[in-house]
């Protein structure tokens, strides 16, 4: 797992033993990041069910002003920080263990973009989304990774539009925006 460009291009990332986390492909990270790349210049992030953070450190690598990193596991979340440190983006993180949906409903921040990529057999998604609505600046963007088996609703909270869906392979991109009339 690497960084795919920005300021640390090429910097190889710890990933933890086992299967506590799924990685995202390269092929699917390049794909999100093609879909926000104009949204990331100056932007404050969420990167919820963080994992070892790439998709938050590849944000901060592109340009991104600072990430939130939401991580429930305590030896995840050590791999985090490292993750972290070796890129050089301690002053621009800031690192919160425990519940997303929890986090989320005493969220005192706005972010520019979010990306939730929780496990897939789980009900996280439909229990965060219209939390993370309450989260977004206008015309935020969210990105949810999820397999076939989610079907998502057009709309969470009052204004989180589901504006595209992506298939690849067996993993789908969902893009949702705050507020706005962006149809891609």
């Amino acid at each position: 797992m690497r960084v795919i460009t920005g300021t640390k291009r090429g910097r190889k990332l710890k990933t933890p033993d086992g299967f506590e986390v799924r990685p995202t492909t390269d092929k699917v990270k390049e794909s999100i990041f093609s879909i926000v790349q104009f949204a990331i210049p100056g932007a404050a992030v969420l990167d919820l069910f963080a994992g070892t953070g790439q998709l938050g450190i590849e944000a901060l690598s592109r340009g991104a002003n600072k990430c939130l990193f939401i991580e429930k596991s305590a030896k995840v979340s050590q791999l985090l920080e490292e993750n972290i440190n070796l890129c050089g983006f301690g002053d621009r993180s800031v690192i919160k263990r425990g519940e997303a949906a929890a986090f989320l409903k005493n969220c005192p921040y706005r972010f520019d973009i979010a990306f939730l990529d929780p496990p897939y057999d789980s009900n996280l998604l439909n229990e965060c989304l219209p939390l993370v609505a309450s989260v977004m600046a206008d015309n935020g963007i969210v990105i949810a990774e999820h397999d076939g088996k989610f079907f998502p609703d057009d709309i969470y909270g009052e204004n989180l539009k589901l504006i595209k869906q992506y298939r690849y392979g067996g993993i789908f991109l969902s893009k949702f925006v705050s507020g706005g009339e962006e149809t891609e």
